[in-house]
This record gives C-alpha cells, structure tokens and sequence, in this order.
C-alpha cells in the first residue's frame, strides 16, 4: 500500500501546501502506525514469536494498530491497559472492543503500576504469567519502528521546503528527520505538554535540521478547546480531509496559524504528514457528547 500526496488550495497565499495521505494506508493499522509496525513484526517472525505484547491507554491507536495487525499476521496479542477502571467500561470504548474483535487480550492495570512498565522487575511478572512474547513498546517508537519511519518520504517530496508533523513519543519524526533531503527543515508539533521530547527525538534522530513547535498542544495530550473541533470539522467541509483532534488535528491547525502570521517564507512548499488515529475520534465524540459540545465530524 502507499500513500498520496494531496494538495491544500489555499487562498491569498504564495504558499503551496500538500497533506501525505498516511492515514489511507490501512483502515486499522494506519498512518505511522502502519510504518512503526512493518519491521518490528518482521523480526518478531524472524524470532519466531507467537505473540505480540505491548501498552496503551484507554484510546490508543497503538493498542488497536497492534491487535490488527496481529490479526492479520496469524499472532496472539496482549495489551497492557492503563487504567483498572476501564475493566468496567469496555462497553463504552470503541478503540477496546474493535481490538477485542481482533482478538487482542486485555490486561488492565493499575495507573501506579503502570509507571513502572518498563522495569525488569515488571516485565518478569509479565513473562512468567504469558510466556514468551515479542515485546512493542507504548506508543511503537524503537529502532525498527524508525526504520519503518524512514519510509515515509520517498524521492517525490525531495522538493519540499517544509516537512510538518505531529509528535508523540518522537519515534515518527526521527524516521523523517533521517530521510529529509538536504535543505529541508522539519518542523514536529507536539501534543504533549513539556520539554523532554527533544532529549527523545535526539536518540534516533541523525541530523540536526529539525524543530519543535510547542505553542499547539491545546492544554496537553487528548485535551481539546471548541476552536480546535471548530478548525477540524471547517477542515474536512473544506477538503474533505478528516483530521484526528489527538495528533494531526493540532498540527495542521498549528502550520494554518503559521501561515496566516506570515512566519513561513513566501513560495514556501510544505508537505504535512497525516499520520491516521481517526479511529480515536469516536471516542473523543464520546466525551464531547458527554460535555454537550460540538462533535468531529467524519465519514461514518
């Protein structure tokens, strides 16, 4: 599969602005997920592993990208769910119940105990009571996750000036920072609040012509405003784009302001990267429901 690049008509502007479609890859395992999964489920076949293991929270594109593609490639899958709470819940929470579908298993722990999910001490506990397993770290981000990454640019974007995309756990943009060309800046907008992602990002990334933009983060990770869900669904009436309001969402609306405050060059060529996560809107329409504000709109 493959993606597209898909150009942006923008008004009253010099600059030129495309979306790569990431999110078209796979219904399920999309976007960067798609790319952090490829190499890393290679080598657990390699290994010959039957299992997948891995964490995420209550919505997580990781979670479900992992139970789908354990599906797909004849594994058994385990995830390790923050939040006891969400034992009780499951009936309410899409992402959980299409990854069950796909025959993931749950283990749901505490928030306490899920701070320490990277220690020996914890991932003993987890192969004495599930055996031998292929271990996928939240979020994907490790070094074949960044291999995987490193494909998300192909020769066709080598014109670009400007490369933007959301951050997370900083694995993606690594992957595109190693594969820019020359001349290219990349520009990551964060969805978390504080300043540790640069430490991140500078483990895997090989050159130095990158920058995080951090003013777009809308209070921290999955926190939203009605300006942020007002930009998205004028966004997809507009384009016909839908927009993720976790990642991708704040991105675009960060590089939109950008524009309009004149801050990039004029005959500027920018490339955005859509790294999927649709399927976590249904779960934020849940929670704006709930709130009795205005929902995302997508295509059912």
């Amino acid at each position: 599969m493959e993606s597209f690049n898909q150009k942006i008509a923008l008004k009253n502007s010099a600059i030129a602005l495309y979306i790569k479609r990431e999110d078209q890859l796979h219904p399920y395992v999309s976007g960067n997920k798609f790319r952090k999964l490829k190499y890393n489920v290679a080598q657990a076949q390699k290994e010959k592993k039957d299992t997948l293991l891995t964490f995420g929270g209550a919505f997580s594109n990781h979670i479900l990208a992992v139970a789908a593609a354990g599906k797909e490639q004849g594994f058994k899958t385990i995830g390790i769910i923050r939040g006891e709470e969400l034992n009780d819940k499951m009936a309410e929470n899409p992402t959980l119940q299409k990854a069950q579908e796909f025959g993931m298993v749950f283990d749901f722990v505490s928030r306490e105990a899920y701070r320490h999910k990277n220690s020996d001490a914890f991932l003993e506990q987890l192969n004495e009571k599930y055996g031998d397993f292929y271990l996928m770290p939240e979020g994907g981000t490790n070094d074949l996750a960044i291999k995987g990454c490193e494909e998300i640019l192909t020769s066709d974007d080598a014109d670009f000036d400007y490369i933007c995309c959301a951050v997370g756990t900083g694995g993606t943009i690594s992957g595109i920072i190693n594969c820019s060309k020359n001349g290219q800046q990349v520009l990551g907008f964060p969805a978390l609040k504080g300043d540790f992602l640069s430490e991140d990002i500078r483990k895997f990334a090989k050159n130095d012509n990158w920058k995080l933009i951090a003013d777009y983060h809308f209070g921290g990770y999955g926190k939203v405003s009605a300006e942020l869900i007002f930009f998205i669904n004028k966004f997809y009436q507009q384009y016909n784009i839908p927009l993720d309001p976790i990642y991708t969402g704040k991105m675009v609306f960060g590089v939109f302001d950008l524009i309009e405050k004149n801050w990039f060059p004029e005959n500027s060529k920018i490339l955005l990267i859509h790294t999927g996560g649709l399927q976590g809107i249904a779960g934020m329409n849940q929670v704006l429901r709930q709130k009795k504000q205005t929902e995302i709109l997508i295509n059912d």
